[in-house]
């Protein structure tokens, strides 16, 4: 059976399917000894290489990280400035990417992952997954600012809005369902707040809990469940994780 060289390359943990798309355009990948092009379809008899490497057709078992991660890290897979990059602080494991971005001034909850599936159900915007995030910001947010957040705000790039918006002690609480760059921080400065601090603790079902700066753990199945389908969780789980976070970080 036949399927699109990204989406083999991103099953067999090479990258996420965006990431292997750069990678087949940038010329790094081929086919049967022939540069692949974008859109190709393969199969597992053929002979799919990357920088002259094989590829191994079998699918390998797919490991998952959750990453408290540090401000000053990036998690572009490569950096022409030479920053720090999450892959630094994680173990070597062939294929392993960040999911979405978390930018480099920003803390908290990363995942890393080398299932390419996984990374397009998370990223991609028809699934709407959650965010959530703790800001603290220049002048506490009134219920006025906090309202326009969820009602919507006009940024350069179109009106954004998050799904909701609480008060937190120095700053607020905001979820997301959609992921534009840096769009907390430019909400919030939006409606006379800017951010000093931007510390992520959830995404989707799955919580940052007791993880401190620069620590990871591998995510079993059942976090991945959480993950996927935070509807399913318990009410009573949700809530000792919600008044973790508050005693933790106001």
């Amino acid at each position: 059976m036949s399927e699109r060289l990204h989406k083999h390359l991103a099953r067999a943990g090479v990258a996420s399917r965006r990431a292997a798309e750069e990678l087949i355009k940038a010329g790094r990948v081929s086919v049967n000894g022939v540069p692949a092009t974008l859109g190709q379809s393969v199969t597992e008899a053929d002979d799919i290489r990357l920088d002259g490497q094989l590829i191994e057709t079998q699918r390998v078992e797919a490991v998952t990280f959750a990453l408290y991660k540090p401000r000053g890290y990036v998690t572009t897979a490569r950096d022409e400035y030479g920053r720090k990059n999450v892959l630094d602080a994680m173990p070597d494991v062939p294929g392993l990417h960040p999911v979405g971005r978390l930018d480099r001034d920003s803390e908290g909850l990363l995942l890393l992952t080398t299932d390419g599936d996984l990374t397009q159900t998370l990223t991609h915007p028809s699934f709407g997954h959650e965010k959530a995030y703790r800001a603290w910001t220049e002048g506490e947010p009134d219920e006025v600012a906090l309202d326009a957040l969820v009602t919507g705000v006009k940024l350069d790039d179109g009106v954004a809005q998050a799904s909701h918006a609480s008060a937190a002690l120095g700053g607020a609480h905001v979820v997301l369902t959609e992921g534009r760059k840096r769009q907390v921080r430019r909400m919030l400065e939006a409606v006379g707040h800017p951010v000093t601090r931007l510390l992520r603790y959830r995404v989707g079902g799955l919580w940052l809990g007791d993880l401190d700066v620069g620590e990871y753990r591998e995510l079993g199945r059942r976090e991945l469940q959480d993950l996927l389908d935070p509807a399913a969780t318990p009410p009573q789980v949700r809530d000792r994780q919600w008044e973790r976070i508050r005693r933790r970080w106001g």
